[in-house]
């Protein structure tokens, strides 16, 4: 029995084929909308790149950016065949290629779905990617005279005030690096000989972090250095004062705003992917109807348009035993090749009679 079976006559034909048509170009607009998204977020993602350890982070914009392409591409070509379907002698041309195009757009479909999932599943991989380059970037941020990492103590400054957060993780993390330029330093001091000395490494430690790290609606003015010293400040507590420091960490702030833009944007890939599997259906119908005329003479006579032409189970099974005769073949082919190969290695023995 086929699924989904539906009697249509010539006038809910052209119905269909109008209505198709029209969600074609609105799949079409939608297109370019998911490449738009794909390339807002690979510009954004760049924007900030030299705080990411690698390109991983740019599967999800790159196969946006694919997406919309295959998808104006994809409905534009089934808008033509809808319009050519009123015209008989028109789709005539379009007959053998349907089944083969269906196909494609069935698998199309599954990557559309497929790239939604992975746009709500990037957070564990942006995580790791945002640690291990905000953390590199930190450890370069005093490096202003270095070629190619000159710019890194600005895109940090920039990052931090902008989110409004500070470190990796939080403003501890600022205590772990040197982040000032030994360009900066008096060593002929003796508080910075005794820092430098007092490391394993020898750097130069301070329980201090950058002046962007500051919250500037703080009404103290900020405590950027000897955050930890209680005496260095007046009426200062540092474990029970709130501090004017951003206490959020980058890598939380980067990472709940690149979540959040690809969590709106999986959002939006599959509401398109149902519109596109809706369209898909709709083409299915129209193929089958169209197929099934009975006088292709009488463009007045009904028709039945079906999805699959015969139930969803056998459907399975004759594609199972079609996939077991192509492995049955192949094999039978191979044995072949091989019986001939031994064959041909066996060499005929010269008798010598003398």
């Amino acid at each position: 029995m086929a699924l989904l079976k539906v009697k249509f006559n010539q006038k809910k034909r052209v119905k269909l084929a109008q209505g198709l048509w029209l969600m074609n170009w609105f799949s079409v607009f939608a297109g370019i909308l998911v490449f738009s998204m794909g390339l807002f977020l690979k510009i954004e993602l760049r924007k900030r790149s030299e705080v990411m350890d690698n390109s991983e982070s740019h599967f999800v914009p790159n196969s946006l950016i694919l997406m919309g392409i295959l998808s104006c591409a994809f409905n534009g070509f089934a808008g033509k065949i809808c319009y050519d379907s009123l015209d008989p002698a028109k789709f005539a041309k379009w007959k053998p290629l349907l089944k083969p195009y269906l196909a494609l757009c069935f698998f199309f479909n599954i990557l559309i779905f497929f790239v939604a999932l992975i746009c709500f599943l990037m957070r564990g991989s942006l995580d790791s990617t945002l640690a291990q380059g905000l953390k590199n970037g930190m450890k370069f941020y005093r490096d202003t005279d270095t070629p190619g990492r000159c710019f890194m103590k600005k895109t940090i400054d920039m990052l931090q005030i902008e989110f409004k957060c500070c470190g990796n993780n939080g403003f501890k993390d600022w205590f772990e690096i040197q982040w000032i330029s030994n360009r900066y330093l008096d060593f002929s001091s003796k508080e910075v000989k005794d820092r430098i000395k007092s490391n394993v490494d020898g750097r130069y430690l301070v329980d201090g972090v950058p002046f962007s790290c500051c919250n500037p609606s703080s009404p103290r003015p900020c405590i950027q250095y000897q955050v930890t010293n209680n005496s260095a400040h007046y009426s200062y507590d540092y474990q029970t004062e709130e501090l004017n420091l951003w206490r959020r960490g980058c890598r939380e702030a980067l990472l709940h705003y690149y979540s959040s833009m690809m969590s709106s944007m999986g959002a939006v890939v599959l509401l398109v992917w149902l519109f596109e599997m809706s369209v898909m259906v709709g083409l299915r119908l129209l193929h089958t109807s169209l197929e099934s005329i009975a006088n292709p003479e009488d463009p007045e006579c009904e028709s039945e348009g079906w999805i699959l032409e015969n139930s969803l189970k056998d459907t399975l099974k004759s594609a199972l035993e079609s996939l077991k005769k192509i492995g049955k073949f192949n094999q039978v082919e191979a044995d072949g090749e091989g019986a001939e190969g031994e064959e041909g290695g066996k060499t005929p023995a010269i008798t010598t009679v003398s």
